[in-house]
């Protein structure tokens, strides 16, 4: 039973939540077969391996749960959190717990087992997006969450425990400690400047050009000034836009291509890396913010955290960003 627990030093929760141990290479970090589909859960043909599914896109008239789709969603077999646990709460001496209440989903991005997203669509790209943004918007309806995390594991080395082109949506209830830091430093920024400090940062990246990467419909991506890890990138509307789920179907399309060019360029330079890519938006049922900025960031896996991340919080990137935009700028997508 998934349990979240709060670090009482620092405030940050944890999930604790035993039968994600029972995944498939969730220890032992062994490439996921590429060549054997047979196996594999989200494969057309083996859709009574997964629950059943909560959203489907079809070429066809085919019934539910059945071959002829072109994406998936459904409940992860070994959530993080679970719909059915109860909002209960309790303190253990100085610890504070509660009940494992969210979601878990998968989005099964394609019937293609080796079709990874760099070399997914553009249509495909923003069929996923397109997805993710419907599930946020149906989980929304559940007062008790209070935020979604949209993101991807590419690769052993992210963390996936399966290589057939999924990403994944998980709810929560509660505001995760990294959202919170963000929407803090926002707020703070605007209390002083009267403006988003995303805007900001879009106007002066626009300005020196170092560290942009390309730059689609409606969308930039760049290297971040104080990036974290090498060849990190941050993909940001360049309108004001707070919430994610609050997309037209012409800001998805720019996402899309932004996102699938990003991800080839990552591909071509370093060599199809692993890599991890998340959504931060403003928390559930929140009205638009002036302050607070929607936007994907994409980190490809080239260096493991060791002792003094662990313990100091700092981060050491051995690629200043404004060499990694310059060679990623100079791949051909």
């Amino acid at each position: 039973m998934p349990e979240l627990r709060r670090d009482p030093v620092v405030g940050r929760w944890v999930i604790v939540a035993p039968e994600r141990a029972d995944r498939p290479n969730a220890v032992v970090r062994t490439l996921p077969d590429q060549d054997d589909p047979a196996s594999c859960p989200f494969c057309p043909g083996h859709e009574a391996i997964t629950p059943p599914e909560l959203l489907v896109r079809r070429d066809n008239a085919g019934p539910p749960n059945g071959p002829g789709w072109t994406l998936r969603v459904v409940p992860n077999r070994f959530p993080a959190l679970r719909t059915e646990e109860r909002m209960v709460r309790a303190g253990l001496g100085m610890y504070d717990a509660m009940g494992g209440v969210g979601a878990h989903e998968v989005i099964i991005e394609t019937p293609e087992h080796a079709r990874a997203m760099p070399q997914q669509s553009p249509e495909q790209v923003e069929q996923v997006l397109r997805a993710a943004q419907e599930r946020i918007l149906d989980l929304s309806r559940d007062v008790r969450l209070r935020s979604v995390l949209f993101f991807k594991n590419s690769g052993a080395a992210s963390g996936a425990t399966l290589s057939h082109p999924h990403s994944q949506i998980v709810a929560l209830p509660l505001v995760p400690t990294e959202l919170q830091q963000e929407l803090a430093g926002a707020e703070r920024h605007y209390e002083e400047k009267e403006r988003c400090i995303f805007c900001d940062i879009l106007a002066q990246e626009a300005r020196e050009r170092s560290r942009v990467v390309l730059e689609t419909d409606g969308f930039m991506a760049l290297s971040p000034w104080a990036a974290r890890g090498p060849f990190e990138l941050l993909v940001l509307p360049r309108e004001h836009r707070s919430i994610f789920e609050q997309s037209t179907a012409a800001e998805l399309r720019g996402l899309s291509e932004a996102l699938r060019l990003s991800l080839r360029k990552l591909d071509l330079a370093l060599g199809k890396p692993a890599y991890n890519f998340y959504l931060h938006t403003l928390p559930l049922r929140e009205p638009p913010s002036d302050w607070y900025h929607w936007h994907l960031e994409l980190r490809p896996i080239l260096a493991l955290a060791a002792g003094f991340e662990w313990g100091s919080g700092l981060f050491v990137n051995p690629t200043p960003p404004e060499e990694a935009a310059a060679f990623l700028r100079q791949t051909e997508a």
